[in-house]
């Protein structure tokens, strides 16, 4: 081989090599991209439940709104009976885009809170069974959120617990309901109540355990002097701020005002629904 080739063979080489030595660390922006992609579509369903004597039905007009807004692609309704037994009418699907539970109880005038997060917690490891997710988002309405309450004291420190994310809280009664005789202030800076019910007063471990999640508190105000939705105080709804601002990631209370304000109505209000689908997916 001539001294020549010998330089042409040996350039060729060593240009190989780093080109070589380049690919190592090298990605395609395709490639990033798909990551990226990816990662913003990990699947993190929504599961939301509803209040006292009510039902799926109740939650359709957020599915609805939901779906016709495009920031979600698949609804699942969980049926669970009186036993735990849980009827789903499909199987999460991993492509499906932001992917909403309607969770029901068959045993819906069930006032034993602990019950009531049990039932809520076997419909989310029914979900889990057709498809593991690790992160969640939770929404509810009136008595719905002190059933997210309690599952939460209950099995959120479970290691096999989802990771919640987001939480939707609509018309919650954390200090109690009107009527009950507690008259409920708060502190209007924290929303710590002036006098406690005793389920507000073991809500109060949710200051030590409460995840790191984003919280949305919405309210009702029929301004017509009462200061409520026409059966929750307003006081004891903005109580969940004293409740999970030393764990939340953030915090914000939103309130409605007017007759589509009223305490059931606030579930199917246009503005409500907009807000909240806003909230848990957000860029959507």
């Amino acid at each position: 081989m001539s001294k020549y080739k010998k330089i042409v063979l040996s350039l060729a080489l060593a240009g190989g090599l780093l080109f070589g030595a380049g690919l190592t660390g090298y990605h395609h922006p395709a490639a990033q991209a798909s990551s990226s992609t990816s990662r913003k579509r990990k699947l993190r369903p929504t599961f939301f439940i509803h209040g006292y004597s009510s039902s799926i039905k109740a939650e359709e007009y957020f599915a609805k709104a939901a779906e016709q807004s495009g920031a979600s692609k698949q609804i699942i309704k969980a049926q669970v009976d009186a036993a735990g037994k849980v009827k789903l009418s499909a199987s999460l699907s991993a492509k499906a885009k932001n992917p909403l539970i309607l969770v029901g109880f068959a045993d819906n005038r069930n006032l034993d809170y602990n019950r009531d997060a049990w039932y809520a917690y076997q419909a989310i490891k029914a979900v889990e069974k057709t498809h593991r997710f690790t992160q969640m988002n939770l929404i509810g309405h009136s008595m719905g959120n002190t059933t997210i309450s309690y599952m939460l004291i209950n099995y959120g420190r479970r290691k096999s617990f989802p990771t919640v994310k987001r939480m939707v809280g609509i018309a919650g009664h954390y200090n109690g309901v009107r009527g009950q005789g507690l008259k409920t202030s708060a502190d209007r800076k924290n929303g710590r109540p002036l006098k406690m019910s005793e389920t507000y007063r073991h809500l109060l471990v949710l200051r030590k355990i409460f995840p790191k999640a984003r919280v949305l508190n919405i309210y009702g105000d029929l301004l017509d002097g009462s200061n409520s939705d026409g059966r929750i105080n307003n006081s004891s709804t903005r109580s969940l701020r004293y409740l999970v601002s030393p764990r939340a990631k953030s915090y914000r209370e939103k309130k409605f005002t007017g007759p589509n304000a009223q305490h059931s109505r606030l579930r199917e209000n246009p503005a409500v629904l907009k807000t909240a689908i806003r909230f848990l997916w957000p860029g959507n």
